[in-house]
């Protein structure tokens, strides 16, 4: 996000003033986007961290050269532009700050990431004035491309997939069934799990498609039809994509179709198309590639509510750093928890031994304490009961995070389909190898709200933060393994009764009683 540039560039038609004005305002902005980026270091190396390991979001590492050579592709435009400080910029950078505040006190990654990005948009503005951030205006949109999103995406695109993929393996004449995202060939069965679901292709394929209906289009309707484009194409390629992996595996094997690492030969096969969709949007590329990218003519003027570059930088530091203050008090909250707690006991259910033929357990790496255990009623039901319990939340530390909860990431434990919920509780079917089957019912407690949903976690995890309240935070598993003739969600609605209400559960253990 720094925009320095080189003075020899900017002399002609600007001025040496220009220059001048360039190395200054482009040294300011520079030091200040670095003392931004140590201020936030967790989540500056959490970009990073992302950006470099996950497969989804790969993409990112080469949004900073693209910026790059966006900016540098106006630097004739720019020159004839003299940048100064502008105090209202500042509005922006506090913008970034709350956003970024309210994502650390919910456990929000995204509204961290986010709110870092728009500090940093901020300060550009801030310091490079309002007539030069309008000449670097997709430059600076292209900068939200920096922050990972769009995981949501990956289960209605599971869905979507799966739709595709049965109808070719009719066609093509391969007994095929499904049960959720598990296709079924009479040779073995595939999971169209979250890698394989084309999110990744999609996204990347979002940032590269608004690169060039930017660079190659200028009348509207035609990028907005290139936007479709690039948005369905890949979808459709990744349900071929799926469906050739499944039809080579029933030609062959199982160890054969995915012998090779599928998900890298994704990636190759996203490269070509990227370049079909190039191919069919060629014909109406509308744009000269000697045109000017903004007309600097009505943006040659200075600003009012000017301010010195140094004062504006110290403003802009010091804002950001009020936010990161503040949600250092809010962390150091947190709720007195007895030295240990223990399972409780259940009227007309008693403790068995651990279920070795089919063995779960949640994952919560930070948890205060986490106990887990099997139950058996008279009726020869049986459940597994586990709680985690938190103190406090905060960054690393959370109730409701990616690969925590019922399922780790890389677990042996696959999510088939969602369930019906279970006395109030978030159900769903999971299965491992074997095969063998299992229901899991989830509930939180965050203060004294108890809820199945992730989303009202992180909105409740806020609001205590914020008003108060006791900051414990709950989370709650039943899990029933899938046996012939017995109903899973059944002996777990069942536990659940004699437990009592799932408040009063969470109290008796989490107040260790």
């Amino acid at each position: 996000m720094t925009m320095a540039f080189p003075a020899a560039d900017f002399t002609a038609g600007g001025g040496a003033g220009n220059a001048a004005a360039w190395r200054r305002q482009g040294g300011v902005l520079g030091a200040a986007a670095l003392v931004l980026l140590a201020l936030f270091w967790r989540d500056s190396a959490d970009l990073a961290r992302i950006w470099w390991t996950s497969t989804t979001f790969g993409h990112c590492l080469f949004i900073g050269p693209v910026i790059g050579w966006l900016v540098w592709q106006r630097r004739a435009e720019l020159a004839r532009l003299q940048p100064v400080s502008w105090w209202p910029g500042l509005v922006l950078v506090g913008a970034g700050g709350l956003g970024w505040f309210v994502g650390d006190a919910a456990g929000v990654a995204l509204a961290r990431h986010l709110g870092l990005v728009v500090m940093l948009q901020g300060a550009t503005v801030t310091l490079l004035g309002p007539y030069v951030a309008r000449g670097l205006l997709f430059p600076l949109a292209y900068a939200f491309f920096l922050v990972p999103f769009g995981e949501s995406l990956e289960a209605p695109l599971q869905s979507a997939t799966v739709a595709m993929v049965m109808p070719m393996l009719a066609l093509a004449g391969v007994p095929a069934s499904v049960d959720g995202v598990l296709i079924t060939i009479p040779n073995g069965y595939f999971e169209v799990a979250e890698a394989c679901s084309g999110a990744k292709f999609v996204i990347a394929m979002i940032a590269y498609g608004s690169l060039v209906a930017h660079v190659a289009f200028v009348a509207w309707p035609r990028r907005i039809a290139f936007m479709v484009m690039a948005v369905i194409v890949p979808v459709i390629a990744n349900g071929l994509r799926a469906f050739g992996t499944i039809y080579a595996a029933h030609l062959t094997s199982v160890e054969a179709a995915t012998g090779v690492d599928h998900i890298i030969f994704g990636w190759v096969f996203f490269g070509l198309v990227m370049a079909a969709v190039i191919a069919i949007g060629w014909r109406w590329f509308d744009r000269d590639p000697d045109a000017a990218w903004f007309d600097p003519a009505p943006l040659q003027r200075l600003p009012r509510q000017r301010i010195d570059s140094y004062v504006a930088a110290a403003l802009v530091l010091t804002t950001a750093s009020g936010f990161a203050g503040w949600a250092g008090a809010v962390a150091a909250q947190a709720a007195a928890l007895p030295d240990r707690i223990a399972l409780p006991t259940v009227p007309g259910w008693q403790r068995a031994d651990a279920n070795l033929a089919a063995p779960w357990q949640p994952h919560y790496p930070s948890a205060d304490h986490i106990v887990a255990g099997r139950y058996a009623d008279g009726q020869g039901r049986s459940v597994d009961l586990a709680i985690a319990v938190f103190s406090a939340q905060h960054e690393g530390k959370e109730l409701v995070s990616f690969g925590t909860g019922a399922l780790r990431e890389d677990d042996r434990w696959v999510r088939v389909a969602g369930l019906p919920p279970i006395a109030g509780g978030a159900a769903m079917r999971i299965t491992a190898p074997g095969p063998v089957e299992r229901v899991v019912a989830t509930w939180y407690q965050i203060g004294d709200v108890i809820t199945a949903s992730p989303r009202v976690v992180k909105l409740e995890t806020l609001k205590v933060k914020l008003l108060g309240g006791s900051p414990r935070a709950v989370a709650v598993h039943v899990s029933a393994q899938v046996l012939p003739g017995e109903s899973a969600s059944a002996a777990i609605a069942g536990f659940v009764a004699a437990a009592g209400p799932i408040e009063r559960l969470v109290d008796r253990v989490a107040s260790g009683q």
